[in-house]
């Protein structure tokens, strides 16, 4: 009978990516839609609207994917540092760094005999590999990649940023305050519903997570405008 590979997709190979873009969607939707209610609460014409929607879009997105370059760039540095150091102890301590990561396979369940037996036989195949794995924690997946986190922040903040800044065309002037805080929520349910999709998570707690957190951000961003002479 013929086996086929045990492949199944781990779903935690996704976090380096969902963490990013769903802080980053959220940050887009909740401050833009925070700022445009302080701003239509003040009745300006629909094109000074429009401009400081686009501009809390742009700015933001900007922003969070310079952010995230710079962030992640600092955890690139940090990795290329111990690998470089693990380079130099192999090179200099290679039976040290044979006993560390026999010490390693030990603690995780093997006897002495099997654990040194794969240390050997992982550090003849890829010594650094193997200590930039078991030792260190870094596999391709966690590799911190700047670019690639930029622009999944920055994107990702566009994609919630958009949704009030279209709200602006579409919702009656008349309530735009009060409709674009329900649109708010509306998108936040959604953010929380695909969040959960992603992560193959209960889909309840999530949702709720995002929403009581994105109402009381905006409920807090309200609460400053009004110290600050803004009725919203």
């Amino acid at each position: 009978m013929h086996h086929s590979v045990h492949d199944e997709a781990h779903l935690s190979n996704r976090n380096h990516w969902l963490r990013a873009a769903v802080l980053g969607a959220n940050d887009g939707l909740i401050s833009t839609a925070s700022l445009l209610v302080g701003v239509a609460a003040a009745n300006p014409s629909s094109q000074t609207l429009m401009l400081t929607g686009m501009a809390a879009l742009t700015a933001g997105a900007l922003s969070m994917a310079a952010g995230e370059y710079i962030s992640v760039s600092s955890q690139a540095d940090t990795e290329k540092a111990d690998l470089d150091k693990e380079r130099h102890e192999l090179k200099h301590n290679p039976e040290r760094e044979l006993v560390e990561l026999t010490t390693i396979y030990e603690q995780r369940g093997l006897n002495h005999a099997l654990a040194q037996q794969v240390a050997l036989a992982l550090t003849e195949h890829d010594a650094l590999e193997a200590h930039a794995r078991d030792e260190i924690g870094l596999t391709d997946l966690s590799q911190a990649k700047p670019i690639h986190a930029s622009i999944a922040s920055g994107l990702a903040f566009i994609t919630g940023a958009i949704l009030p800044v279209i709200g602006i065309l579409i919702l009656p002037a008349h309530s735009l305050v009060w409709s674009l805080a329900s649109v708010t929520v509306v998108g936040l349910i959604l953010l929380g519903i695909i969040s959960a999709r992603l992560g193959d998570a209960p889909i309840i707690p999530a949702t709720a997570r995002v929403v009581i957190w994105g109402v009381l951000a905006m409920l807090a961003t309200s609460l400053i405008g009004r110290l600050f002479g803004v009725a919203v």
